[in-house]
């Protein structure tokens, strides 16, 4: 488990730096609530994303997106409108996106940042 810990963590990581250097904003990581985790929230002048991250080192389960099922995904924007309750603003346009972060033994990672994706 202490692995599989790890190589999220290290996704998220990867992911946060990967959206900065696009020119995102990075408000907040692993917020948390009773509910539940938003990995990341980031954000550029025109837009709040809230972004999960899945993190995979192999394809024997399929792509790290793939993992964002229906269910993850109702999740995620129920946690969304939590977050949003807690802010003052100003209101911005939101929308949910998925990094991707697949790292292959003995490659470099490669990060798939899918933008509005649900």
């Amino acid at each position: 488990m202490a692995h599989k810990q790890e190589l999220g963590a290290y996704g998220e990581t990867l992911a946060a730096q990967y959206l900065r250097e696009n020119g995102m904003r990075i408000v907040a990581r692993n917020w948390r609530c009773r509910y539940g985790e938003l990995d990341l929230i980031a954000q550029d002048p025109s837009v709040i994303a809230f972004v999960e991250v899945k993190t995979r080192s192999g394809l024997g389960f399929g792509t790290p997106a793939e993992a964002v099922t229906f269910s993850k995904q109702q999740r995620i924007r129920r946690l969304a409108l939590l977050w949003l309750a807690e802010q003052d603003g100003p209101w911005r346009r939101i929308r949910f996106d998925v990094v991707s972060v697949l790292v292959p033994r003995g490659r470099g990672p490669i990060i798939d940042h899918l933008t509005a994706a649900f």
